[in-house]
């Protein structure tokens, strides 16, 4: 470490025995003597930019190294949702960059099965995560030695970051073996209440459910399609929301005083890349996004009783989640009021031209009547013509294929829940 004074065998002893010399200090100043006689340093000037002088002893003031801390989390990030989030975030803050791995379509083909979403759609999804700083795409399922060594030479990695839930590859091996072994390897805690298996589940119930009860036209029919209500039982959420996970999806910050809001609302039920590109088209129009979420009540009278799948507070978080959302109101109206938009400040209200056009009430009111009379409301065009129903529909297409990967996948969800420890940390 190079000093700004001059290192005398003063500054190293004050450098390496702080109590020692603050000592010696203390005593000089009881006894009379001058502080001068420690090499002519006053007690005024004698400390470098690094200690502080606190009650006669003194401190060292934490080291800011120029060199940040680099960690790499991979994964499939299929059917994105807030325990990917939350995942990201805990990796995030184990070092000072995080670099994220979205596995390709292909190995994903091998070692789990078809992805619902492509590339492409699951690139949009990580990237557009608050705590993502660089994206690797097409990275492998199992950390060989070869990209190991990449992700250290090439791209500078520290630590490679995994859950405490097991990885295995076919073959029944560690996917991170060689990164334990290696010594750069940091587990963080499984967020537990969802999985892309589970979210599987739900719309593969849902559809079963809905063919049961003779609503479902254009549908996939499962051979087992009597038994939906049943299987729609088994995927209920079983996620537990807290006022801590939603701090720490939080910003923190409300906008400033002449800031310009912009408004958006909507289900944001199964988050995919199309709300992620609408989002940024409307963080773009203002200085603070406020976004609105829809309660399970309002999705549920405009798109049938099944819907939504994921709940209300599941969507908040990973709507939360994404870089371009400063805030959220869950369990936001399904009109924007005059009182609304005076509550929060807001500028401008926007909507995007995909979206779900099937609402199962034939009267509804135009819920942006308020803003429009106001002079305030923009539609924007939509990046992608991607929605809920059309991510579900792939799903539903594929049926076989999700249902051999879903039965392939529980027994291993099963596995890890009747085996699962406490483990402290998120």
């Amino acid at each position: 470490m190079e000093y700004e004074t001059t290192s005398s065998w003063i500054l190293e002893g004050m450098y390496h025995y702080p109590h020692v010399f603050g000592g010696l200090m203390l005593t000089a100043a009881l006894l009379g003597l001058s502080t001068s006689y420690f090499g002519g340093i006053g007690i005024a000037t004698c400390f470098p930019s690094y200690m502080c002088w606190d009650l006669g002893v003194f401190c060292k003031k934490k080291y800011d190294s120029k060199r940040r801390i680099r960690v790499y989390m991979d994964g499939c990030f299929d059917l994105m949702h807030y325990g990917h989030a939350n995942a990201l975030r805990q990796a995030k803050a184990l070092g000072d960059e995080l670099v994220v791995g979205v596995v390709s379509d292909e190995e994903i083909i091998v070692n789990k099965g078809p992805p619902v979403l492509p590339m492409e759609e699951r690139l949009a999804l990580v990237s557009g995560l608050k705590w993502v700083d660089e994206v690797i795409a097409n990275a492998p399922y199992a950390i060989t030695e070869q990209f190991m060594n990449k992700l250290f030479n090439e791209h500078k990695i520290d630590y490679i970051i995994h859950g405490d839930d097991p990885c295995l590859l076919p073959d029944g091996t560690d996917a991170y073996a060689l990164a334990k072994k290696a010594g750069h390897y940091k587990q963080i805690k499984r967020t537990e209440g969802v999985s892309s298996t589970d979210i599987l589940g739900r719309i593969l119930s849902a559809n079963n459910a809905k063919v049961s009860e003779g609503d479902g036209e254009n549908l996939y029919v499962p051979k087992d399609a009597s038994k939906g209500n049943q299987c729609n039982n088994a995927h209920l959420s079983q996620f537990l929301p807290t006022s801590r996970r939603i701090v720490q999806f939080s910003n923190g910050k409300g906008p400033g005083p002449n800031a310009r809001v912009v408004y958006i609302d909507g289900a944001f039920d199964l988050f995919h890349a199309g709300h992620v590109e609408i989002l940024r088209s409307a963080r773009q129009l203002g200085d603070f996004l406020l976004v609105g979420i829809h309660t399970d009540q309002i999705v549920s009278e405009h798109r049938g009783k099944h819907y939504p799948i994921m709940h209300l507070h599941e969507r908040s978080l990973s709507v939360l989640a994404c870089r371009y959302v400063d805030e959220i109101i869950i369990g936001a109206p399904w009109e924007v009021s005059r009182d609304m938009i005076t509550t929060f400040n807001i500028s401008l209200v926007v909507h995007g031209t995909v979206a779900e056009s099937n609402s199962l009430l034939s009267d509804t009111s135009d819920p942006y009547a308020v803003p429009k009379s106001m002079g305030m409301f923009r539609v924007l065009e939509s990046a992608k013509n991607i929605t809920t129903s059309s991510v579900a529909q792939r799903i539903v297409g594929n049926h076989e294929a999700y249902m051999r990967r879903n039965a392939k996948k529980s027994k291993s969800e099963e596995k890890y829940y009747a085996e699962k420890v406490y483990v402290t940390g998120d």
